[in-house]
This record gives structure tokens, sequence and C-alpha cells, in this order.
């Protein structure tokens, strides 16, 4: 039996896990969400030794560089956005992109990423951004588990493009 797509799904589950329950205090929402993912994890899990899960998130935690795939300001965004190859992906619902958007930016929803990865090329510069930092944050971890290499999220946000006064659309 195959265990990669078993433990890939594990090791999500866990990653977007994390992130939800970092944003419990910020969002009642985000924590109504959260069972819902713990049993999406709990269902695969039986298929996977505890030592192997183990194994797997450590090395999935460990591998994470200084700076966790993200661009931590909106300068370093604007550098960023002059490499005419880096795609901008806003990761926020439909109609909230349509209240305001960084100039170039797509928008695939967070709920709808692994539907949309043929829009996301592989080899290019990848940049996530929505609206607080949470969703992105879980996108770069699909992406990355997905072995997209070239990821980064953007915590500032929409809101710390908007208040510093950068260009929307």
């Amino acid at each position: 039996m195959d265990f990669k797509k078993p433990i890939q799904a594990i090791v999500l589950g866990f990653a977007l896990y994390f992130c939800l329950f970092i944003g419990i205090d910020q969002s009642p929402l985000l924590a109504t969400n959260l069972t819902e993912v713990s049993s999406i994890s709990l269902a695969v899990a039986p298929a996977i030794s505890g030592e192997t899960l183990e194994a797997d998130i450590d090395r999935f935690l460990t591998s994470m560089p200084a700076g966790y795939y993200a661009i931590s300001n909106v300068e370093g965004l604007k550098k960023q956005l002059k490499n005419p190859q880096t795609l901008l992906v806003d990761v926020r619902e439909p109609s909230e992109y349509r209240l305001g958007y960084i100039l170039n930016a797509i928008n695939i929803p967070l709920r709808t990423l692994t539907q949309n990865l043929d829009q996301i090329a592989r080899d290019r510069p990848v940049v996530l951004y929505c609206s607080s930092g949470y969703r992105s944050a879980m996108g770069v971890m699909t992406l990355h588990l997905l072995g997209y290499d070239q990821i980064q999220g953007f915590p500032p946000s929409f809101a710390g493009w908007k208040n510093a006064g950068e260009a929307i659309s």
C-alpha cells in the first residue's frame, strides 16, 4: 500500500489544524471550522502509525526556513512584484476580492486552491495573500506540501497593503 498520499493528507490536516488553532482567539468562525478539519484528519489517521506520522510532521516542521516562507512587509512585496514572473494570488472569497485587491492579483479562494492548481505554475515565484494572514498561511503550507518550492505568503495581507496607501484595484 502506498502511504505517501495518506501521510500528506494527515500532515496537511495537522498544518491546517495548527493554523486554525492559532486563529481561534481571533475569530469564532475559524473555531467552528476547526472541528471539520479535525474530523477530516482523523478519518485518515488510522491508516498511518503514530511513529510515521510524527516523523513526517517533524520533517515538515523542521524544513521550514527562517521567515517561514513569508514576505513580511509592503516594501518586500513591492520588490518581489518587480519580477514579472511573480504570480500574486488573492486567496480571499470572490465577494472580498470584488471589493478591492492588489493590482495584477488573481483570485483563487483558499477553499478552491487544490481545484485550481493548473493556474499556479511550479516553476515561478508565487505570493499568496488574504485579508488577515490566516488563509494565506494555510495556502502556503498546502502548496508547499504539494511540492511547490517558490511559494511565499504576505502576512501584512490586503489590509497592510491598503493601510500603507498602496494602489488597489
